[in-house]
């Protein structure tokens, strides 16, 4: 019992992570058809936020550079998104196999302008003292860190519903990806909510590379180490879903905890990605589709 627990637990941790990286990809993949390859890059400049802002307050404020570095961190990564969709994204709309080309470029020149800036060792955010250790629930150890990496999940998803939901920007983002012409005939400024789309969703990555600081180090190459993960995730919810994105980040975490305890960590990969494929080819469009509005 104690050691399923355990896995049970390092699951929904994982799967919360996997739900962190995937949730800026919820927007930019699912509900924009752009395959944006650099969102690995907005993950790694979030966790480079935190490591600046920590050599900025020091080791002493690590707590409150920890908080701060969550807000500075969106807002970074949401203008790289910006930026990104202004100069390259609005002329590639449509084109999904040139959006990947395109943005896996850009995430090469960002990870060697990390070098450039950083170095190329990589570097720690040292944990804030009422993030280390933890309490222990039925013999099982749960770290701080991680029911905190849990609760920041939580947390945003709950925004970002209630944001789709009941703000009026959420409801014209939902419109637009339901039918983008009838929106633009309603009177729907397309343009301006393909860039908040696209700010929202990066940003959110640079949250979940804060988030990733707490654990493991910081550098260039660390959101590729994510990426494949969390269009898995998007794609296995159900393109531009929410809820399906949530249901799917638990159930490969609590999988993949559940198969490495069992086999070992590269076999179960293996596994995951063998149960991927084949759930897909029983749904192929993930556990909720998205319903639309077409012209007929």
């Amino acid at each position: 019992m104690r050691v399923v627990l355990s896995q049970l637990f390092a699951g929904i941790s994982v799967g919360s992570i996997l739900l962190l990286v995937a949730l800026g990809l919820v927007f930019t993949f699912g509900q924009m058809n752009v395959i944006n390859m650099a969102q690995g890059e907005f993950i790694m400049a979030g966790a480079y936020v935190a490591y600046v802002m920590q050599e900025y307050f020091g080791p002493a404020m690590a707590g409150e550079s920890l908080l701060l570095s969550l807000v500075v961190a969106f807002v970074v990564a949401g203008l790289m998104g910006v930026i990104l969709e202004v100069l390259l994204i609005s002329r590639l709309y449509g084109r999904p196999l040139d959006t990947l080309l395109v943005t896996w470029g850009v995430s090469l020149m960002l990870q060697q302008l990390a070098r450039d800036i950083f170095g190329a060792p990589n570097v720690d955010v040292r944990a804030p003292d009422w993030l280390r250790g933890g309490p222990t629930l039925l013999g099982v150890s749960l770290p701080w860190s991680r029911l905190f990496i849990i609760g920041l999940a939580m947390a945003i998803v709950t925004g970002i519903w209630v944001f789709l939901g009941r703000r009026p920007e959420g409801r014209r983002m939902r419109a637009v990806t339901q039918n983008r012409q009838l929106a633009s005939c309603s009177g729907v400024a397309t343009d301006r909510v393909d860039r908040t789309t696209f700010f929202i969703g990066s940003g959110l990555a640079g949250v979940a590379g804060v988030a990733l600081t707490l654990l493991g180090s910081v550098g260039p190459t660390l959101g590729t180490n994510y990426i494949v993960d969390a269009f898995l995730v998007v794609v296995v919810g159900g393109l531009g879903h929410l809820r399906g994105a949530v249901i799917a980040a638990l159930a490969l975490g609590v999988l993949n905890a559940f198969t490495e305890f069992w086999t070992e960590a590269s076999l179960a990969k293996v596994v995951v990605f063998v149960a991927i494929v084949a759930f897909l080819q029983v749904r192929p469009q993930g556990l909720v589709v998205l319903r639309t509005r077409t012209l007929t």
